[in-house]
C-alpha cells in the first residue's frame, strides 16, 4: 500500500478489526455487482470509495428520467446513457485508482457463470426472480458468497448466502424457484427513495466485511425492513436438505445444470434493477 492509499483509507486502517491487512484484502478483492439501479447505486459507490480493487458492474438498461429519484449513481446529464457506463463515471469520480469494468449485457447461462467465477463476491441488486435464481445457481456452483438485497414500496430485505460453506443455505432454500411469488416492480408499485439507499448501503457493508474477512455476516439471517414504521425483523433459516440447488441431491455444484441449460439453449436472463 502506497502513501496515498494509506492516507485515503486511513479511517478504515484505524479500525482494529480492519487495519492495514484488512484494507489490503479489500484492495485485492473483485466484486461483481449485477444491477446498477436503486440498490446497485449506493452499493457500487461505497465499494468504490472504500477501495475495493476491482468492480464489475453489469446492467443492460439506460438511465431514465424516472430513475433519478432514487438511483443516486446517475445524473440528469447522463439520462439516455448506458447505466453501466454512467456508473463507471460516478465511481471513477470518487476513486480513480480502482479498476471498473462496465458491462451492458443481457446475461445467459455461460456468460453469467463466467462472470461469477471471476469474482470474489457477488452482489445481487436485481428485481427479477428468474435472474436472482440464475445468479444463485452460479454462486452455488463456484462457491462464491452472494449478498442479496431487495426493495419495493416501503419494504426492504437483505441477506448473505456464504456458499463457500457446504452447510450454508442458498437463495433457493429461502425462496424456492417455481413457487407462487408476488413479483412486483417499482415501475408499477413505486419505491421510497431512501429505502434503496439503506438496503444498498447494507449490501456494500456486508461485501466489505466479506472482502476484509471480518465480523459476522448475515448468513442464515434475513433482515426485513418496514421503512414506513422504521421497524426491523429478523428471520433465521438453515439449509434445506432437500434443496434442488445446494442440497446433496442437486446438480448445481457439479456444473451439470449449466451444461443442460446450454444444451437447451435457455433464453438470456434480463438484468433488472431492484429500484
Amino acid at each position: 500500500m502506497n502513501d496515498d492509499q494509506l492516507l485515503r483509507y486511513s479511517r478504515h486502517i484505524l479500525l482494529d478489526a480492519i487495519g492495514i491487512e484488512g484494507q489490503a484484502r479489500i484492495l485485492a478483492s473483485h466484486a461483481l455487482i449485477i444491477g446498477a439501479g436503486g440498490l446497485g447505486s449506493p452499493a457500487a459507490l461505497y465499494l468504490a470509495s472504500a477501495g475495493l480493487g476491482k468492480i464489475t458492474l453489469v446492467d443492460d438498461d439506460t438511465v431514465d428520467f424516472t430513475n433519478l429519484q432514487r438511483q443516486i449513481m446517475h445524473t440528469q446529464a447522463r439520462v439516455g446513457m448506458d447505466k453501466a457506463y454512467s456508473g463507471q463515471v460516478a465511481m471513477a469520480a470518487i476513486n480513480p485508482e480502482i479498476e471498473i469494468v462496465p458491462l451492458k449485457q443481457r446475461l445467459s447461462g455461460s456468460d453469467l457463470d463466467n462472470l461469477v467465477a471471476d469474482a470474489n463476491i457477488v452482489l445481487d441488486c436485481t428485481d427479477n426472480f428468474a435472474t436472482r435464481h440464475a445468479i444463485n445457481r452460479a454462486c452455488v456452483h463456484h462457491r462464491k458468497p452472494l449478498v442479496s438485497g431487495a426493495a419495493i414500496r416501503f419494504d426492504g430485505q437483505i441477506s448473505v448466502y456464504d456458499l463457500r460453506n457446504d452447510d450454508a443455505p442458498c437463495y433457493h432454500c429461502l425462496f424456492p424457484e417455481g413457487e407462487d411469488v408476488d413479483e412486483t416492480r417499482c415501475a408499477i408499485m413505486g419505491v421510497f427513495a431512501p429505502l434503496t439507499g439503506i438496503i444498498g448501503t447494507m449490501q456494500a457493508a456486508e461485501a466489505l466485511k466479506l472482502a476484509a474477512g471480518i465480523g459476522q455476516t448475515l448468513g442464515g439471517r434475513l433482515l426485513l425492513l418496514d421503512a414506513l414504521d422504521m421497524e426491523w425483523r429478523t428471520i433465521k433459516f438453515k439449509q434445506d436438505a432437500a434443496c434442488a440447488v445446494c442440497g446433496p441431491s442437486g446438480n448445481v455444484r457439479s456444473g451439470e445444470y449449466l451444461r443442460q441449460a446450454d444444451a437447451d439453449r435457455a433464453p438470456a436472463a434480463s438484468v433488472c434493477r431492484s429500484g
